[in-house]
């Protein structure tokens, strides 16, 4: 009795195209793809991933490696695109809390306040940064990643392996993505920039009755006072904002 091992390189190539995807999409998602997520972690979330999806999906690739390599090479930049398109969807929905904590810092006066921002590695705005971190513990802690992982399933469905893509769709969803996340940001931020206003009016009012009052020096510390209270008591309106705007972007790649 003999066993034949002639599947293996069919098998292995099938296994570095889905790896491809899947990877490419977990070294870009919120919470996984983050700059302090050890490299070594989001590898073995993606091979874990590549191993679970690959009984389910691996039909659907026609993979012929004894003939010619160029078509598997234009398979696996399709695959890397899919997973680019798939990642960036919901790293530019996260952006909406940047755009927020971008406006609230400089209605409150903290425009300046900069740190590194621990989700990409670079300077931001102290306010996003704290958004932004908050926004990413409250997507795992409402389950919404699974809704990525379910996305991983379905995009063989919207993306199938060979097919041509989509490119006016998928130009779509990123027009859609980055305009709706400045448009959640802006609402996210609506409170204080009403505050801002009604603040600063209040303030130039209160020079031209007071010329000799240092307005200043009395506006910026009970600006930045009055709005991490105010900040505090909405943070829980402003998030749950937040949850229903990525969870509608996510559930768009949910097409079940």
């Amino acid at each position: 009795m003999t066993l034949s091992l002639n599947f293996l390189p069919a098998l292995a190539a099938v296994f570095l195209l889905m790896f491809a995807r899947l990877g490419t999409m977990v070294m870009l998602m919120p919470g996984l793809g983050e700059q302090g997520i050890p490299a070594r972690i989001r590898l073995v979330v993606a091979l874990m991933l590549t191993l679970v999806m690959l009984p389910l999906h691996r039909a659907a690739y026609a993979v012929d490696i004894t003939r010619n390599f160029v078509p598997l090479v234009g398979l696996l930049v399709q695959e890397l695109l899919v997973g680019v398109v798939l990642g960036l969807t919901a790293r530019l929905a996260l952006s909406a809390l940047q755009v927020a904590g971008a406006t609230i810092a400089q209605q409150l006066g903290l425009g300046f306040v900069t740190t590194v921002d621990p989700t990409q590695g670079q300077q931001g705005v102290l306010v996003g940064n704290f958004l932004a971190m908050l926004g990413v513990a409250l997507i795992f802690a409402t389950d919404l990643h699974h809704l990525v992982i379910a996305a991983l399933d379905d995009s063989y469905r919207l993306f199938r392996p060979g097919a041509v893509l989509p490119t006016g769709d998928i130009a779509e969803l990123m027009i859609t993505t980055v305009g709706g996340a400045f448009r959640v940001g802006v609402q996210i931020a609506a409170p204080f920039l009403v505050f801002g206003l009604l603040f600063n009016v209040g303030l130039g009012v209160l020079a031209r009755l007071m010329p000799q009052l240092q307005v200043f020096f009395l506006g910026l510390p009970a600006s930045i006072m009055i709005g991490f209270v105010l900040l505090m008591l909405l943070v829980g309106a402003l998030m749950a904002t937040f949850l229903g705007y990525i969870g509608a972007v996510l559930g768009e790649l949910v097409p079940r």
